[in-house]
C-alpha cells in the first residue's frame, strides 16, 4: 500500500514540475514575450553604442589635445567661437609665405589658343 501511495505522489510531482516548465516555455514563444524580448535587446544594443560613441569622441579629444600641444598649437581667447590658432610668430611666417595673392601676367584663357 505504501508503495503505491509513494509512485502515485512521484508521478503526481513529476506531472506538476514538467507542466510547469512546458507553461513558462509556452509563455516564452508568444509573440508579445518575444517582441518585448526583442525590444529590449535593441535598447540594450542602443545603449551599447552610445556609450562606444561616447567613448570614441572622448579618444578623439583626448588625442586632438595631444596633437595640439606636440604641434604647440594654442586656444586663441579673443576669438569668439574658440577657434584654434597658430601662436604668433608661426602664424606671421605662415601668412608671410602665402603665395595665393600672386597673380600671373598672362592669361590662362583657352579660348585664346585656338
Amino acid at each position: 500500500m505504501f508503495r503505491r501511495a509513494f509512485w502515485f505522489t512521484a508521478g503526481a510531482a513529476a506531472g506538476v514540475w514538467t507542466t510547469t516548465k512546458v507553461n513558462r516555455q509556452l509563455k516564452k514563444l508568444t509573440p508579445e514575450s518575444l517582441a518585448a524580448r526583442a525590444a529590449d535587446k535593441a535598447l540594450e544594443a542602443g545603449h551599447r553604442l552610445k556609450d562606444f560613441a561616447l567613448d570614441v569622441k572622448a579618444g578623439m579629444t583626448q588625442r586632438e589635445d595631444e596633437l595640439n600641444d606636440a604641434l604647440g598649437l594654442t586656444q586663441d581667447p579673443d576669438r569668439p567661437d574658440n577657434v584654434t590658432a597658430l601662436p604668433g610668430p608661426r602664424r606671421l611666417r605662415a601668412i608671410d609665405n602665402d603665395k595665393t595673392t600672386h597673380r600671373p601676367k598672362f592669361s590662362y584663357n583657352r579660348n585664346e589658343d585656338h
